[in-house]
């Protein structure tokens, strides 16, 4: 009996299928790491807006309420950031005890119908850790002090140039977004 050879295109080559099985599967496995380094990378950020409190009256007392100027300075805050309707509005607010801290966040809290967290704000770190780990990917605003706010931003962004706030500057206003992967994005402005 004899065989007869298989000629042409029908010729098998079966030690190239061991070949063709691992490129699949290291295609396989690039497109994988890629599609886990895309949602890693476009996941939800968490957006912190930072403040000082706003103009305080010059009553003598330790605890100053708002001035005329700085309950304007609140209510220009609760417009800009108290719609409620949309949906990427501020989801908490942080505040330190003072009453001028509490004044400022008060027309956007109502606003929004949000019960400000009052939180110290003498340890940084540790609040910029609470407000990562309890709010991750949501938005929150943060009503410090001149002399805290510099140390909240460095904390939360890792930044240590951030400069001192002048006794007198009410309308410095701090964006920061911080993913979940990566460096976090300050932005500075005036309101």
């Amino acid at each position: 009996m004899s065989v007869m050879p298989i000629r042409g295109n029908m010729q098998r080559r079966p030690f190239l299928a061991p070949i063709g099985l691992a490129l699949l599967s290291a295609l396989a496995a690039m497109l994988a790491v890629a599609a886990i380094a895309w949602l890693l990378l476009t996941a939800g950020s968490t957006t912190i807006v930072i403040v000082r409190h706003a103009e305080v009256a010059q009553n003598g007392t330790a605890d100053p309420p708002l001035s005329a100027d700085g309950q304007a300075r609140a209510a220009l805050l609760a417009r800009m950031f108290g719609d409620p309707r949309l949906p990427d509005h501020i989801d908490a607010i942080y505040v330190s005890p003072a009453l001028r801290n509490r004044s400022t966040a008060e027309p956007l809290a109502a606003r929004l119908g949000i019960t400000p967290t009052v939180a110290p704000q003498d340890d940084p770190r540790a609040l910029a850790r609470r407000i990562l780990h309890q709010h991750r990917g949501g938005r929150i605003l943060v009503v410090g002090h001149s002399d805290t706010v510099p140390a909240i931003i460095a904390a939360l962004s890792g930044r240590r140039d951030i400069p001192p706030i002048r006794p007198d500057e009410y309308d410095a206003m701090y964006i920061i977004a911080v993913p979940l992967v990566g460096q976090a994005d300050l932005l500075s402005l005036r309101y």
